[in-house]
Order: C-alpha cells, then structure tokens, then sequence
C-alpha cells in the first residue's frame, strides 16, 4: 500500500462550494469505479474553508502520472466528474507549475514511531 497527501483551493464562491460539498454527497458511481480500476484503495476529502486535503492509499503498482492519466482516459463518466470538479477548483499557492491537485510531503507516520 502507498499513501498520498493532496492539497488544492476551492474557488472563493460559497455556492460553488456547497455544490461542490453537494456533489460529494452523492458521487457519480463511474466515476467511483474508476478511481478502483487504477488502483485508488481508499480516498478521503477535507474540507477547510476553501482549502481541500485529499488523502488517498493505493495499491503498491499506483503510479500517479500514469494512474490519474488513464484514470480520465479509460472511462468518459471519470473524465466528465474530473472536469466538472475543475470548474469549482483552482490549485494551491504552493503547487507546482501546471501541478493541480498538489502532492505533499509526508512529514510524521505514527506507525514508523509506534507500530501496533
């Protein structure tokens, strides 16, 4: 298993973000099971104000360039979602150039500390 941190802004529109939230409450089954077909194990999305922190476990074989690549590519209905989302979302003062979701660094894993 690999785990990933990822962070971007909602744009400052709070009816774009309570769409968003609404969205969320009811995802787009294809959308679900293509994010299974490369390899995405568990998701989960935080919200803060604005701020998005997406934490997500992959299998070991999950590439992100290629995975979220084929992710769009093998399933129009997860192709349509992501670029939907896009239009509530703007990347992170901090990501890298053209990064949208940006990747973060991992800082403390309480099982290498304190295994159980």
């Amino acid at each position: 298993m690999k785990a990933y941190g990822l962070t971007l802004n909602l744009k400052d529109d709070a009816q774009g973000i309570e769409t968003y939230k609404a969205y969320h409450r009811e995802p787009w089954k294809q959308a679900l099971d293509g994010l299974r077909a490369v390899g995405v194990e568990e998701m989960r999305i935080f919200l803060l104000g604005r701020h998005l922190f997406m934490y997500m476990e992959t299998t070991d074989d999950f590439d992100p360039a290629r995975d979220f690549a084929r992710y769009v590519e093998d399933n129009p209905k997860a192709a349509e979602w992501d670029e939907l989302m896009r239009t509530f979302q703007e990347p992170a003062a901090d990501a890298a150039e053209g990064e949208w979701w940006a990747f973060m660094q991992p800082v403390f894993d309480l099982e290498e500390h304190l295994p159980r």
